[in-house]
C-alpha cells in the first residue's frame, strides 16, 4: 500500500512539474544554511575586501520587451533581482559595489561603461537572461558567459576570458545548467553574436568585463525557476563565487619604472616591474608597440621587463603589455602611450 501511495505522490509531483507548478533546483551545500554561507563569505573576504565591482542589470525602464512566452517573466526584472542579491553577497565580503541601476529605470547603453569608469571600478559584470530565437522552442536552456573579441584579435584581452571562465564555471554549477553546444566550457566571444564588433558594453569597457546569460526565459522549465526568489539568490551566489575565485587566483601587476624611460640614437628604452604572489609566467607575456608584437628582455631576479626598440624620432607610440601569473590569470588591460615631442628641445612622455 505504501508503495502505491508513494508512486501516486511521485506521479502527481511530476504532473505538476510538467504543468509548470514546481521549480526544480538544488540548494548549494555552501549556501543553504546561514552559518555555512557566512563562513564561505568570510573565507572570500581576504580576496574581495576593498575591490571595486560594477554590476550592470541588463535592460530596464523603457526596455522591458524581453519576456517569457506567457508574459509572466520579464527579463529586466529578473536581471535586477539577481544583481541586487549579488551586490549583497559582495558587500558582505567587503567589496565596494556600484550598479548601473537599482530599480526599473532606463539607463542608456552608452552610459553603462562610462558609469563604471567614473567610479574607478575594477570589474564590469552585466547580468542577463537569454531567449530562443524560435517561437516554438521551449526546450533550449543553458548558461553562457561572454567576453570581448577573439584570440588573435588585437582587441582581445585575456583577462576578460579569465573572468568569464571563473563566473561561468560556478554559475553553471549552482544552477545545474550545461554551457551550451557552441563552447566546451560555456564561455563565448561576443563576436559570435556581432562579428567583428561585439557587445557595446564589453567593447567599450576599459576594465575586465563580461556579460552573463544566466538561463533562458523561453525555456518551459527555466521559467518556473526564474520566478522563484530562492533560485534568483542561487544565481547570484554562483556569480559571487566565480568573482571571488577569480581574485583568489591573483592578478599580476605591471608597474612603470619612470627612471628607465630614455630615448637615444632613435631608440626608446623603458622598463616595467612585473609582480604576483604566485609568480610570473613569462611564457605568456607579450609586448606590443604600434600594435606590433615586439621582443623584450626579462630579468628573472628583479622581475623587470625591459623594452628597447628603434622608433620614429617624433610622435606617439601605443604600448600594450600582457602578462600572466603561474595560475593562468592575466593582468588587467595595460595600454599606454610613449610620446616623443619634437620642438626646439626633445621631450619624452609616458601617458595613459
Amino acid at each position: 500500500m505504501y508503495k502505491i501511495l508513494f508512486a501516486a505522490i511521485i506521479a502527481v509531483y511530476l504532473a505538476g512539474c510538467s504543468a509548470g507548478e514546481f521549480p526544480l533546483y538544488e540548494l548549494p551545500p555552501d549556501w543553504k544554511e546561514d552559518s555555512v554561507r557566512i563562513k564561505t563569505i568570510d573565507r572570500y573576504t581576504e580576496f574581495l575586501e576593498g575591490r571595486r565591482i560594477f554590476i550592470d542589470p541588463g535592460h530596464g525602464g523603457e526596455d522591458r520587451r524581453n519576456k517569457s512566452r506567457d508574459g509572466k517573466i520579464i527579463e529586466a526584472d529578473v536581471n535586477l533581482k539577481v544583481a541586487l542579491y549579488l551586490k549583497e553577497y559582495l558587500e558582505m565580503a567587503g567589496a565596494k559595489v556600484y550598479m548601473s541601476r537599482t530599480e526599473d529605470i532606463t539607463v542608456p547603453l552608452q552610459l553603462r561603461p562610462k558609469m563604471a569608469d567614473s567610479v574607478v571600478a575594477e570589474l564590469f559584470v552585466s547580468i542577463h537572461h537569454n531567449a530562443s530565437s524560435k517561437e516554438e522552442d521551449n526546450y533550449t536552456n543553458y548558461t553562457s558567459t561572454f567576453y570581448h573579441a577573439r584570440r588573435g584579435n588585437y582587441e582581445y584581452e585575456p583577462c576578460n576570458n579569465d573572468l568569464a571562465k571563473y563566473i561561468q564555471r560556478d554559475l553553471s554549477y549552482v544552477m545545474g545548467n550545461p554551457g551550451g553546444l557552441g563552447s566546451f566550457d560555456g564561455t563565448y566571444s561576443d563576436y559570435i553574436i556581432y562579428p567583428g564588433e561585439g557587445f557595446y558594453v564589453l567593447r567599450n569597457s576599459k576594465i575586465p568585463a563580461v556579460l552573463v546569460e544566466c538561463g533562458f526565459h523561453t525555456s518551459r522549465l527555466e521559467i518556473l525557476r526564474l520566478n522563484d526568489d530562492t533560485f534568483n539568490k542561487i544565481q547570484a551566489w554562483g556569480i559571487f563565487r566565480g568573482i571571488a575565485k577569480y581574485f583568489m587566483a591573483g592578478i599580476p601587476q605591471i608597474t612603470f619604472l619612470p627612471e628607465s624611460l630614455n630615448y637615444e640614437n632613435d631608440t626608446v628604452t623603458v622598463s616595467f616591474k612585473l609582480s604576483d604572489k604566485y609568480g610570473i609566467d613569462i611564457e605568456r607575456t607579450e609586448v606590443y608597440l604600434n600594435k606590433t608584437k615586439k621582443n623584450f628582455y626579462y630579468d628573472t631576479l628583479s622581475n623587470v621587463l625591459t623594452i628597447k626598440e628603434r622608433t620614429e624620432p617624433c610622435g606617439e607610440i601605443p604600448l600594450r603589455i600582457i602578462c600572466a601569473n603561474k595560475r593562468g590569470n592575466h593582468s588587467f588591460p595595460y595600454r599606454k602611450k610613449i610620446i616623443i615631442y619634437c620642438g626646439e628641445k626633445r621631450y619624452l612622455f609616458f601617458s595613459d
